[in-house]
């Protein structure tokens, strides 16, 4: 039996917005937004279309709707990315997109074009099984230049002193063993210039421990060699000889810390940038070399 499909564009003001509601958002419409949308499109200063864009920039939509972590930390990061400095010359360490040969700090939303955007990733043979994807040599993007080197980031040998004017590793110091993370952070205060900045984010070890609670894992995935607790990881930038302007946390979990049970729901719930770094999923930093 064939279905019909339901003409919406038939339904009356007050039904069409009742639908929006349930299917943009879940839930029914409270009685002031009902009358205050039925108004609207019967005055014609809303059109069916622009109440529809309206509704998904309500906090229902795009901050309490969000039901799957991945989804939920990958917005989290583009906030966080939105944070970046502009800058011309730009390394991303770890910086592969799976899905994009423009890297992943383009594709988490970086706004600003620059002169050259130099991303360094494992060579292949290297890389573990998880990630399949490899992009190499240049590719011409709307912002700027992309140049793929593979190496580790622990040897930026082939880039001159104070020849960056930012550093990014974005979910990338947590592959590293905790001697050469220290390496990387060396090697990435040397290729900055003075006053250059280096931003970062990765796992918070704490909410690491406690979802991995009672597993006998420890780290939450095959490819982390350690997840930084936010006091351990401040200690190491500032050894470094960064000067930490930025301290903030991702994905906001104030329950999961207080009863010590995980939940993946709250993680989702909570897409964000949060001044309350100690109980969020995600460390995010911002430093500076002076």
């Amino acid at each position: 039996m064939r279905r019909r499909r339901l003409d919406v564009d038939r339904l009356d003001d007050e039904d069409y917005v009742i639908g929006a509601y349930h299917f943009l958002l879940g839930m029914a419409p409270d009685p002031d937004g009902l009358r205050n949308y039925v108004q609207h499109l019967r005055n014609g200063t809303r059109t069916r279309e622009s109440m529809l864009s309206e509704m998904r920039g309500l906090d229902d939509w795009w901050l309490q709707r969000v039901q799957n972590p991945h989804i939920s930390m990958h917005l989290s990061r583009k906030l966080w990315v939105q944070q970046l400095p502009p800058a011309r010359r730009i390394l991303d360490l770890g910086g592969t997109d799976q899905n994009s040969a423009d890297g992943a700090l383009l594709a988490l939303g970086y706004p600003y074009e620059f002169d050259l955007l130099a991303i360094v990733d494992l060579p292949p043979e290297q890389r573990h099984d998880l990630y399949d994807v490899i992009h190499t040599g240049r590719v011409e993007t709307r912002l700027g230049p992309v140049e793929y080197h593979h190496r580790s980031m622990t040897d930026l040998s082939v880039f001159e002193d104070g020849s960056f004017d930012l550093v990014f590793s974005g979910q990338s110091i947590e592959h590293v063993p905790e001697a050469e993370a220290e390496i990387v952070l060396a090697e990435a205060r040397r290729v900055l210039r003075p006053g250059g900045h280096l931003y970062l984010d990765t796992p918070n070890g704490l909410a690491c421990r406690i979802q991995l609670a009672g597993t006998g894992a420890q780290v939450t995935n095959p490819d982390h060699d350690i997840e930084y607790s936010p006091t351990e990881l401040r200690s190491k930038l500032e050894a470094a000889g960064f000067v930490v302007e930025l301290a903030r946390g991702l994905n906001h979990l104030p329950q999961s810390f207080a009863t010590g049970t995980f939940s993946f729901e709250e993680l989702a719930r909570h897409v964000g940038v949060f001044a309350d770094i100690e109980h969020c999923y995600l460390l995010a930093y911002g430093c500076r070399r002076d």
